[in-house]
Formats: C-alpha cells, structure tokens, sequence
C-alpha cells in the first residue's frame, strides 16, 4: 500500500528526493574505500600471474643455461649430429601420441563417473592433446583450458571437472612414488657406486646424510598440520582446506565407479607407454644401445626405469613443458650409469624436443578440432 501511494504523489515523491544528500564524483577512487579495495585484487591477480608465468619460465632457463655451462656444447651436438637414429625418435613420438590417448580415454571415464555427459573419443583425446601443448606455453595453463573446454561443452559444473582432473593427477603420483620405490631396489648398486665414485654423487650424499634437511622437512610437516588444524578460521585456510577436499573427492571417484578395473588397465597401458618411450630411445644412440646389451643391465630395463621415473619426478618442478627440469634430471640418471654429461644432455635434448614438436603438431590440430565442432554446435543451436 505504501509504495502504491508513493507512485501516486509525485510532490511528496519530489519532497523527499530534496532531502537525499547529493552524491559527488569521485572518479579517481578518493574517499571510497569499496573502489580502492576493488584495485587491490587485480593488482594481486598481475603480480600472481608473473609469479605464476614468469617463475616456471626463469627456472626452464636458467636450468638449461646451468646445464650447457656444465658441458661441452660443441661436442653435444656432434653427437646429436653424427650418432642418432631417428628412426627410434619417431617409434618414440608414435608411442607417447597412444599414451595420450589412452589417457584421455581414462580420463573420459573418470569424467563420467562423476557425472558427466560422454564426449566422443576423439574429443576425449583432444583435450590431453591440446592440454599439453598449451603446457608448453605456460605451466598449469593446459590443465586449466581442459576443463573449461570440458564443462562448457559438456554444461557440467566446473568444480567437478577439476576435481577428476585433479584426482586423475593423484593417481599419477601414486604409481611414480611406487614406481620410484621399485628404481631404487632394483639400480641401488649403480647409484651407490655414482655415489663413492663421482663429486656430484659425493655432494648429494652428504646432502641426504645432513640430519638437520631432514629435521627442516620434519619441522615443515609440523607447520603444515598445525596450520590446518589451528588457523582454519583464516580465509586463505579455508580455501586451502575446499582444494583438499575437491582433490579426494575427484580422486575418490576412482574406488567408486563400476569400471574401476578398466580404470586400472588404462592407467597400467598409460605408464607402460611412458617407459617404452624413453626405453625406444635407447636405441637410437651407440652409448645407451651399449646399456641395453649389457649383461648386467637387464636388456637396458634398468637404466630404462631410472632414467624413466627421474624424469617423471622432475615434471613436478614448475616449468614449460618439463624444459630444463625433465632434461637436468635425464643427463642426471643417464651419469648413474657411466654416461658422461654431454651424452645425457644429447639424449634429454632430442628426446625432449621431437615431443614438443609432436606435441605442437596435435596442438594445432586439437585448435582445429576446437573451432570446427564449436562451430557446427552454434549452428545447430539456432
């Protein structure tokens, strides 16, 4: 009844207008707290993106500076040039394209245990492809265009797609800390050897022998928790606290979906292609097919799993495209096993980059896909 008689007399109306104090312009932001703390999320947003962009990019280079600087460039690419057989380097590319679409196979799956509609295969192995070539470009910015790919086509809610990918992600780092544990057992004589006989093995054992690394990693577990558990009133807790969740809950669909075996058979098909990538390419240089026709070497299966789960390990480190980490830690298994560092850096380099190029070949190829199945969509939507 009020707001009717209000409409209904304007001189009252305009009585109580007069009254409203009048409102200045203040463009620039003075006086108005709201508008100042509007800035300041955006300022934050830039210096977290050059954090976000800008570090993983100085540590690919200044790793791979570090690296040359160690070795004889010259007499790196006189291998490269005078020693490999491409032939492997193509089985090799061959090999890594089936792993990546076995994993967008699998994790098709694990998409639509948590309730998401099916793709179609072929988009179901576009989005790794194009993941991964986007990863080349920025670290993480891969895994964050698959899953708004994947929930806008789709129309699934966001969270729930980064919860599988993150879970998808989960179960990678269970088989390489298994597969780790197994390099260690089986190549212990060799790097125990690497570790009595060269400088760099005697620095990384007193390193691990210094009580007081493992005291500060104890003491960062410690903090960890304590923070957890004590500030989880703080806003950024919080929010670390919802990623946790979101995390077990996109990895707990695997224990609950009805396909788990399958699950299980694709993740055994993903990683047996992620070793015979790097054991393919043994083949292609004198001085590792030499560890595959050594007898004590197990056909080169064991020089084949540390070099393979060093540099799965080093995929951790943020970079672009593993570039400097996967390489450093490569030439660095490759030395386990009496290499010398310019032949471990001729290795990591070609295998590392006939995979970017490989990976940029179905990258572009995932952007076609993209805007040609986006397009007939729109156009049948009208």
């Amino acid at each position: 009844m009020d707001s009717i008689s209000t409409h209904n007399n304007p001189p009252a109306q305009a009585a109580e207008s007069s009254r409203q104090p009048i409102p200045y312009d203040n463009s620039s932001g003075a006086g108005n707290p709201g508008k100042r703390n509007a800035e300041k999320p955006s300022i934050k947003k830039i210096i977290g993106d050059i954090i976000r962009y800008l570090v993983p990019l100085a540590i690919s280079i200044g790793l791979i500076v570090w690296m040359f600087h160690k070795v004889d460039f010259q007499k790196v690419m006189k291998i490269i040039h005078d020693g490999c057989d491409f032939f492997w380097i193509g089985a090799m590319m061959l090999i890594t394209t089936v792993s990546h679409m076995i994993r967008g196979t699998r994790w098709g799956l694990q998409l639509r245990a948590a309730g998401v509609a099916r793709m179609t295969l072929l988009c179901e192995w576009v989005t790794i492809w194009g993941a991964y070539a986007l990863n080349l470009v920025f670290p993480q910015l891969g895994e964050g265009w698959r899953c708004v790919f994947v929930s806008k086509r789709q129309k699934a809610p966001l969270s729930t797609v980064i919860g599988t990918d993150v879970g998808d992600r989960g179960s990678d780092l269970i088989v390489v800390l298994l597969l780790l544990l197994i390099s260690l057992i089986v190549a212990h004589p060799f790097i125990m050897d690497f570790l009595t006989k060269y400088a760099i093995g005697k620095d990384v054992e007193r390193i691990t022998d210094d009580p007081l690394l493992w005291i500060g990693i104890g003491g960062l577990v410690a903090m960890a928790w304590a923070i957890l558990h004590y500030c989880r009133t703080y806003k950024w807790v919080k929010t670390l606290d919802t990623n946790i969740t979101r995390i077990w809950n996109g990895f707990k669909v695997i224990f609950t979906m009805t396909k788990w075996w399958l699950y299980v058979i694709y993740t055994i098909g993903i990683w047996t292609c992620y070793f015979f990538e790097t054991y393919v390419c043994f083949f292609a240089f004198d001085f590792t097919r030499g560890l595959v026709h050594n007898p004590h070497m197990a056909a080169g299966f064991i020089p084949g799993l540390v070099v393979f789960v060093f540099g799965s390990m080093s995929m951790a480190i943020p970079s672009n495209g593993g570039l400097g980490p996967w390489n450093l830690a490569v030439m660095f298994a490759l030395t386990l096993f009496g290499l010398s560092s310019e032949e471990g850096t001729a290795f990591s380099i070609v295998m590392w980059s006939c995979q970017a190029v490989m990976l940029i070949a179905l990258g572009l190829f995932s952007a076609v896909y993209v805007a040609v199945t986006g397009r007939k969509k729109q156009n049948l939507s009208t």
